[in-house]
């Protein structure tokens, strides 16, 4: 894939990848990040803590908006920051869409710099669940 260079990049473009939140992805996580809490990975602990199942744990959310501008960015941008807010819950075994907008392309002490409204949402599109913004600087074309 051709790196992406802030000469590529328009206000308002949009990016955005859709992820599968399976059972087995969830106990890897719990697995990878020690948080094992039951409602991320057991129905029946998440039905008696008033959940209609599973849920997606928020650091995961957050990482793969980090992950969606890593990709996005290539080996040769860098993720200056980002951060999600954590507004609502997203049942497991349905697609979530991680998406990204840019709001402002820009140029600050030499630098070529990028801001993006980013977050997770449901698949239908009815809950924003994991809003956040970012920044990233790219290389210029030549």
């Amino acid at each position: 894939m051709a790196q992406l260079t802030w000469d590529d990049v328009t206000d308002g473009q949009e990016i955005s990848i859709v992820e599968e939140m399976s059972s087995q992805r969830l106990v890897i996580w719990a697995s990878a990040s020690g948080d094992f809490y039951q409602i991320h990975y057991d129905d029946s602990i998440a039905t008696e803590n008033n959940l209609t199942g599973i849920i997606v744990h928020g650091a995961l959310k957050g990482m793969i908006v980090g992950r969606l501008l890593d990709e996005w960015i290539g080996d040769d941008g860098r993720i200056v920051k980002w951060g999600v807010s954590y507004r609502g819950m997203d049942r497991a075994r349905m697609p979530l869409t991680v998406w990204g907008r840019v709001t402002k392309k820009y140029e600050d002490g030499g630098r070529a710099l990028v801001d993006l409204d980013v977050g997770v949402k449901q698949q239908d599109g009815t809950s924003e669940t994991t809003p956040g913004t970012a920044t990233v600087e790219l290389p210029r074309r030549g």
